[in-house]
């Protein structure tokens, strides 16, 4: 039996403990620094958290809508008849991620992972220092994975205080739901917050430094969401740009580049995130930065450095908790001599959990507008579908991307409740290189949304004149 490859892990979010059930399945010994819990951001923050809040504000978006399915509320607004108590929600919320942290902790004993408590730097390419409530302990490594996340970023005149003045990770010290809420961002998670905060009755004031939310999305799916956020009475100021925000009494001020100001009870800060790069030693073991201080990797996870890896949002590749886990798992393989896929973002499926929620997989209509590539493309509004009509869902569609030659699917978007779920069926297409046809000859439940999935590709269905003809 050869040596034992030793493995260090710095970070225990989705990229970190991912790696670190590879490899201890592929034999090496592997040892996981964390210094918040395991889980990481994703788990402890972000991901489970919002989507946990989500997911409850859901629920008063259904109870609203109701109305529209002869089930009515006695009282003129939701509020008389719903309490919403965000301290109770928060609780839960920070208990559920907690008891998930508890989850992959066990999990990673269970497979043998050494886990240790503390803050690690590299002193070399092959050797990790991690300081925890002991002192320092120092760990021989044969293969290094970096997988430290991000910080939400600040800006410069608007620090936030964890009480009025909020970043993602703070918001769930509330315990009530804010009178009006200014989210500053409009990314992701500005819409995502704003969604939820005003499904919970909060008056909410969206600052967009772009003319319509979600710009880095597919700008259909967007215009929807602007729609539907607007007709839900949410304020949306487009094409502004927040330079500061102050405490003033019991609220906040904020500034914007023009000069004018908001005022609201509470401020959401979601103007992006900075990777946690700095104070590892990185530069000093050989490994190269982005200008934006993200760690630079190929397509099997490696930086610069032979035996250095990295993944997860510290690398800037593709900020999902699902790439990043991933990039761990190729790093693993790779790195242990395991058969290995490269990473490819063209099968990447994601999704934005707004209400509607908007998911995309494969080739993005910007794409397809800037020429990279040739599409036949169909969009298919939900509203006519039988199952939208049953549970009074008006908005929303289905957007198939195939090759015009082949018909071979290559991208999808869809705008609807669960798109999350829905999405499967299309990045199981893209992954597979079904065609059309084919993808629309399989059987869908009737009624069901899925049906719109199916209905659309048979809209892209082509005859051959050729053989017709001949």
């Amino acid at each position: 039996m050869g040596p034992v490859t030793k493995v260090v892990i710095i970070g225990g979010g989705p990229g970190g403990y991912e790696a670190a059930l590879v490899g201890s399945q592929l034999g090496g010994d592997v040892t996981l620094i964390e210094r918040d819990g395991l889980g990481g951001a994703a788990v402890l923050s972000d991901c489970v958290p919002s989507k946990t809040l989500i997911a409850t504000a859901e629920v008063m978006v259904r109870i609203e809508n109701a109305r529209h399915l002869g089930l009515h509320i006695e009282g003129e607004e939701l509020a008389d008849v719903v309490r919403v108590d965000l301290g109770e929600v928060n609780e839960r919320v920070l208990a559920l991620a907690k008891a998930q942290s508890g989850d992959i902790r066990q999990r990673l004993l269970q497979e043998g992972v050494h886990l240790v408590d503390g803050q690690a730097r590299l002193d070399g390419p092959h050797r990790v220092i991690a300081t925890t409530e002991t002192g320092e302990q120092a760990f021989d490594a044969d293969i290094v994975l970096i997988a430290t996340g991000t910080t939400p970023r600040e800006l410069p005149d608007a620090p936030t205080d964890g009480e009025r003045i909020l970043n993602w990770k703070q918001v769930y010290n509330l315990t009530e739901v804010p009178e009006r809420l200014i989210v500053v961002g409009s990314g992701v998670t500005g819409a995502e917050f704003a969604s939820a905060y005003d499904a919970l009755g909060c008056d909410v004031v969206l600052v967009s430094s772009r003319a319509q939310v979600l710009p880095g999305e597919d700008q259909d799916a967007a215009a929807v969401l602007q729609k539907t956020f607007e007709g839900r009475g949410m304020h949306i100021m487009s094409q502004c740009r927040a330079v500061a925000a102050r405490r003033e009494g019991d609220g906040v001020v904020v500034t914007l580049e023009d000069g004018r100001t908001i005022e609201g009870s509470h401020c959401l800060m979601a103007v992006g995130a900075i990777p946690n790069s700095a104070g590892l030693g990185l530069e000093d073991a050989g490994v190269t930065l982005t200008p934006s201080g993200h760690v630079q990797v190929d397509r099997v996870s490696r930086t610069s450095v032979r035996n250095i890896y990295a993944a997860g949002d510290v690398t800037g590749v593709y900020p999902l908790a699902s790439v990043a886990a991933m990039q761990g798992r190729v790093a693993m393989w790779h790195s242990l001599g395991d058969a290995v896929t490269p990473l490819d973002l063209r099968l990447v499926s994601s999704n934005v959990f707004t209400t509607p929620e908007v998911a995309t997989v494969g080739v993005s209509q910007k794409d397809v507008d800037a020429g990279e590539v040739r599409v036949t493309s169909v969009l298919l509004p939900l509203a006519p579908n039988a199952r939208a009509k049953m549970q009074g869902f008006r908005e929303g569609f289905v957007k198939l991307f195939c090759l015009p030659t082949t018909g071979i699917i290559i991208g999808g978007v869809v705008v609807a409740p669960r798109a999350s779920e829905l999405i499967h069926a299309i990045s199981v297409a893209v992954s597979q290189k079904v065609t059309v046809d084919d993808f629309s000859h399989a059987f869908t439940v009737y009624p069901s949304m899925s049906g719109s999935l199916a209905e659309a590709a048979r809209r892209l269905h082509k005859r051959d004149v050729d053989v017709l003809t001949n």
